[in-house]
């Protein structure tokens, strides 16, 4: 018996006709044969979930060192909150539900051991070669570090799902060639492109953009609840920002007395629900402005049309200076930070020196006659790909005093 997944509705829900549409997907750089029961946007979320890369996130810091407690957020626990409220946002403003989430999923694959401290040290050593960027990154590891499939290196994911991970902060570069974030766009971006061309300079489809909206939320949401946690925040702190002292007042009206747990908690919950419906509400009179007919459309608008409004994008740049000045660049943050560099820099210089080091690596009989630039890419692909604890245990073992990080 033969399924017919499109009449059969697999993976099809209400959407709309600016929506991308995995029927009509642009594909795949290397074509597959369809399956019978999953679109193909289903198949790109799975692929992703299945990675080597997906699982090392559970040992890669957000923001404080997992050693420091289990309660703190990892890099995958952060993904899980980001692929939720992505979905959220796809399902109210009817896009495709599995795109959102897959993109949501996939968007920080490249990050570093240490979070961005692992991300600016590797930025630090490789400059001479092109630098680091994790965004880069993460389409390396979906397009040729993943060693999975017989037929392919990467995933093999579709146009829509990589254009979503490149482009999901927006596009990188502007109408007269122009870059749009303030640096060159890192040339693994510019190789694939040269096989595969993801328009660099046109927006994404919404699915994107609100997977990138939604990572905004999560982090200003579950970074105030670390900080709190870790003490590095407190209540009375949150007063600074305007929006924060309405719902703690809130809160504390409504349940006088409640412990600080809850109180906590009531605060975050309520702070995803007001970003979440006021992007939802900014998306809808976006729309109603542009009217897109299409997913290309969408791309075409030059603006993005899944954000927050006036108001809540001034608290949002609020919190992230609280955020910055109590949290991130606390002094023992700070310190923390400083140590974990260090570790990814000895790291990297030993590897550059005897590539034998790495254990595993899969071109390690050839790196050593490499030139020296291709040779740091393949050093900088192995560091990234290690957690929190890998790298400080490799460390340990090469080297006679390893920082501490707690």
């Amino acid at each position: 018996m033969t399924l017919d997944r499109h009449a059969l509705g697999f993976g099809a829900g209400q959407r709309a006709i600016y929506a991308s549409d995995p029927w009509t997907s642009r594909g795949r750089l290397f074509p597959e044969s369809e399956s019978p029961t999953r679109s193909d946007f289903q198949r790109d979320r799975d692929r992703i979930v299945h990675t080597t890369a997906f699982r090392r996130l559970k040992h890669k810091t957000q923001v404080f060192i997992a050693a420091d407690g289990d309660h703190y957020r990892t890099r995958l626990t952060h993904t899980i909150e980001v692929a939720q409220i992505a979905r959220a946002l796809a399902r109210a403003l009817k896009l495709d539900e599995d795109l959102a989430e897959g993109v949501a999923l996939v968007h920080d694959f490249g990050h570093t051991p240490f979070g961005h401290t692992g991300e600016d040290a590797l930025q630090e050593v490789l400059e001479p070669f092109g630098g680091f960027d994790h965004n880069a990154q993460s389409l390396r590891i979906v397009t040729k570090l993943e060693r999975r499939y017989a037929e392919f290196d990467g995933l093999n994911l579709t146009w829509e799902s990589l254009e979503g991970l490149v482009k999901h902060n927006g596009p990188l570069i502007g109408p007269n060639g122009e870059c749009t974030h303030g640096k060159e766009v890192p040339r693994p971006i510019l190789e694939y492109c040269a096989l595969h061309d993801l328009e660099i300079g046109s927006f994404a489809s919404l699915e994107a953009q609100v997977a990138a909206i939604a990572d905004d939320i999560a982090y200003n949401t579950h970074d105030i609840d670390d900080g709190l946690r870790s003490g590095f925040l407190t209540f009375d702190m949150l007063e600074d920002v305007p929006f924060l002292a309405g719902l703690m007042k809130e809160v504390h009206d409504r349940y006088p007395g409640l412990e600080a747990s809850r109180f906590t908690h009531e605060i975050m919950r309520r702070q995803i629900t007001a970003m979440v419906e006021d992007v939802i509400g900014y998306a809808q009179r976006a729309l109603l402005d542009v009217r897109p007919e299409s997913a290309d459309d969408v791309r075409k608008a030059r603006r993005c049309m899944a954000t927050f409004s006036e108001g809540m994008g001034q608290t949002d740049r609020q919190i992230k200076k609280l955020l910055f000045s109590r949290i991130y660049r606390h002094p023992e943050v700070m310190r923390v930070r400083a140590n974990a560099a260090s570790i990814l820099t000895d790291l990297y210089h030993a590897y550059m020196d005897d590539p034998q080091l790495m254990q595993g690596h899969y071109w390690v009989d050839r790196i050593a006659t490499m030139p020296e630039s291709a040779r740091a890419r393949h050093v900088a692909d192995y560091l990234a790909g290690m957690t929190d604890n890998y790298a400080i245990n490799t460390h340990r073992r090469l080297f006679d005093h390893t920082p501490e990080l707690r």
